[in-house]
């Protein structure tokens, strides 16, 4: 930890409070769309009383999840099917069964709510080789009568392809637990991980019990505005096409350039790059990320973990500066696993590390382009995911003037720290 000496005369400027307001597609109705897409969909699969059926779920938070897996739960049940759940997240859990169950529950995914068991294990099964690549599945999944993965569809953090983040990646990686996603991402540091993606997708699409996907897209608000159900047959195609939709529904900030970001909380439940890099911009800690030109932003400060992240701070080294608080909830055996797994150990390194909020402000605008405080451009946001409501400096103003998605709600106040340093601005 480092203590930097702020002088009193130090200036701080003046932030004006804003609320962004896109248009955002509607929230649907999740019982009725998802009765109707089980109608349509019904038929195409073999569906036998009896059949032991995997709900692969995966750690992601999701709006209205406990409530869309007991649907699938019960149109199964109501199949004959004995379904059980089952976690789709790679490594993550600390790569344990039980972390990985505990992540379930923690998003209310329990037999108790959405009636069905759950059961996890890090064993898999070899499925073959594909362009050289070794192929796993969960033993659990392999030995089901049949699979089924709900998943929310967007932009991946890292990565840019015909097809990212949602089911056919849960199939892939969330399925491949620790070992499979361990070797998927050595072979993405050499192939490009959207060919290692597409490759195994394929074959496990054809080699495996898959039945259907729940894809869903979220809007700006984070509330599911599109639910649809895919055959192994249809997967590729659909995602595809709900990929172009969620791009059109990512928080975005409102500037191409920013001096200083602040950030309240970063998190795997956030995003799995802590802080997404589709917001933020830049260059991904990962050897295999793909570039994100705008925004352009100097440095990033992170005031905290959130609570659900449980300690895992991946996403760390895209930080400039930090405070010994955030640091030190750190849980470095489970940063560890999940960087290591990713072949991405850049992602954890700890940056210059302050005692308190005031000091790591002060240390990231003493290291910034020669600036006045009536172009300095500094936003403050609560976290990644959530966009409708930030903090923004006097040079940002003139950006924002004439649009009609922004709102400025404030007159400026200075920026302003109590006795401890603790920024006192609140979102």
């Amino acid at each position: 930890m480092f203590t930097l000496d702020v002088s009193d005369d130090f200036a701080f400027p003046d932030m004006f409070r804003i609320h962004m307001q896109p248009q955002i597609p509607p929230a649907v109705d999740i019982r009725s769309v998802l009765a109707s897409e089980w109608e349509r969909c019904r038929e195409k699969c073999a569906i036998h009383p009896g059949d032991r059926i995997a709900i692969g779920v995966g750690s992601r938070k999701i709006p209205d999840l406990p409530q869309i897996v007991t649907c699938v739960v019960n149109r199964l049940k109501h199949a004959g099917a004995k379904p059980f759940i089952l976690p789709a997240m790679g490594s993550h859990g600390g790569g344990t069964a039980q972390g990985q169950i505990a992540i379930l529950a923690k998003q209310g995914i329990v037999e108790s709510v959405v009636g069905a068991p759950v059961r996890a294990t890090m064993d898999v099964v070899d499925s073959g080789r594909v362009k050289g690549i070794p192929v796993y599945m969960d033993r659990l999944a392999h030995e089901a009568d049949g699979l089924v993965l709900i998943n929310r569809v967007k932009p991946h953090t890292d990565f840019t392809g015909p097809v990212e983040s949602g089911v056919i990646k849960m199939l892939a990686i969330g399925l491949g637990n620790r070992t499979g996603a361990d070797g998927y991402h050595k072979a993405a540091v050499e192939k490009g991980f959207s060919h290692v993606l597409m490759a195994v997708g394929r074959h496990l699409l054809a080699a495996t019990p898959f039945l259907f996907g729940v894809a869903l897209v979220e809007n700006q608000n984070q509330a599911v505005c599109e639910i649809c159900l895919g055959t192994a047959r249809e997967m590729k195609a659909l995602e595809r096409r709900l990929l172009k939709t969620a791009r059109t529904c990512l928080p975005r900030l409102p500037l191409d350039a920013i001096d200083l970001l602040i950030v309240d909380e970063m998190g795997k439940d956030i995003s799995g790059a802590g802080l997404d890099p589709n917001v933020i911009g830049g260059k991904g800690t990962c050897v295999w990320s793909d570039d994100r030109p705008v925004p352009d932003i100097t440095r990033i400060f992170v005031r905290d973990l959130s609570v659900a992240t449980k300690g895992n701070a991946m996403g760390l080294g895209r930080l400039d500066v930090a405070t010994e608080k955030l640091v030190n909830k750190i849980d470095m055996q489970t940063t560890a696993v999940n960087a290591i797994t990713a072949c991405c150990p850049e992602d954890c390194k700890i940056p210059l590390t302050l005692a308190t909020e005031k000091q790591a402000v002060a240390a990231a605008l003493q290291t910034l382009r020669s600036y006045t405080l009536d172009d300095l451009k500094v936003v403050h946001i609560r976290n990644t995911r959530d966009l409708g409501r930030m903090m923004v400096s006097k040079g940002c103003l003139p950006d924002l003037a004439g649009r009609k998605d922004i709102c400025v709600v404030s007159t400026g106040s200075p920026m302003t720290f109590d006795q401890t340093g603790h920024l006192a601005d609140a979102l």
